[in-house]
């Protein structure tokens, strides 16, 4: 393996990077704070997301994780020569018929459906609803996946035999309603918004061992808040391989302003990938 490559892993007839660029930091969602958004919003500008995307290419990245507003970024790359590939998320909205149709013309690779909007049909006892959308993405000839915050939701769609390609799992259940977290704390952490608990990854990394389709990990450094300092970052890249399948992958959302965090992240991704299934 050279320098500048990356271990890949299956995924349908294409092979993906085990490290996927995602766009959060890029579109300003930092899950921290708004003053946090604004400052992601003011370093993304279009020449500093194409350098990123050239930067991740460099080091083996050849998968972003990404949504319909940057397809133009995507397709800019593609002209000049890029064999970038392109995952993106989407949910059956009437105010936007024609959405996975102009993600097929433009070549995504594949389609997961919405992990909120996942979650709030699954909350709401409609989760079978997922089922049009994915049929939809897999009559425009794309992978159609479904991303969830929630192990549950993997279960019950592997339990009910879907049509499903791939699932994105975020490590955090971080949406629990205040009622839930006080069930299960016995308080409510301020602020409420997003709380991170520490024994979520093991109940997300266990429902992902117990399907044989890929999934794509996300939000395995708390979105952020492990990022403060390098031994946390290799901890969490270390632990989440171990404990992954050697067929997983996982999505990063990358702002290198103050640190090569391409460069840092694609080491990790090299050093503990070999530990998936080795025990």
């Amino acid at each position: 393996m050279s320098e500048q490559s990356l271990p890949q892993v299956p995924f349908g007839p294409y092979r993906i990077s085990r490290l996927i660029l995602s766009d959060n930091p890029i579109h300003g969602g930092s899950h921290l704070s708004r003053f946090v958004n604004e400052q992601m919003r003011r370093y993304f500008s279009r020449e500093q997301v194409l350098r990123l995307l050239t930067a991740c290419e460099a080091e083996g990245i050849n998968t972003w994780q990404s949504n319909p507003p940057l397809l133009d970024l995507y397709l800019q790359r593609r002209r000049e020569g890029s064999g970038l590939q392109f995952i993106s998320l989407g949910y059956q909205d009437p105010k936007n018929p024609d959405a996975v149709a102009r993600l097929a013309q433009a070549g995504a690779i594949g389609i997961a459906h919405h992990g909120e909007v996942t979650d709030a049909l699954f909350k709401d006892g409609r989760i079978g609803e997922v089922r049009d959308f994915l049929r939809n993405v897999h009559d425009a000839g794309l992978l159609a996946g479904v991303s969830t915050h929630m192990p549950a939701v993997v279960d019950h769609m592997e339990s009910h035999g879907c049509d499903i390609d791939f699932y994105m799992t975020c490590v955090y259940e971080r949406h629990r309603s205040t009622e839930q977290l006080r069930a299960l704390l016995g308080h409510v952490p301020i602020p409420v918004g997003e709380v991170y608990l520490e024994d979520d990854p093991p109940r997300m990394f266990a429902a992902m061992r117990n399907t044989a389709r890929p999934c794509l990990a996300f939000k395995i450094l708390a979105a952020g808040r492990l990022s403060d300092a390098q031994p946390a970052v290799e901890q969490a890249f270390r632990e989440t391989f171990r404990q992954i399948k050697p067929t997983d992958a996982v999505i990063i959302g990358l702002h290198p302003e103050y640190e090569d965090q391409v460069a840092l992240n694609a080491g990790y991704v090299r050093r503990f990938s070999a530990l998936s299934g080795a025990e």
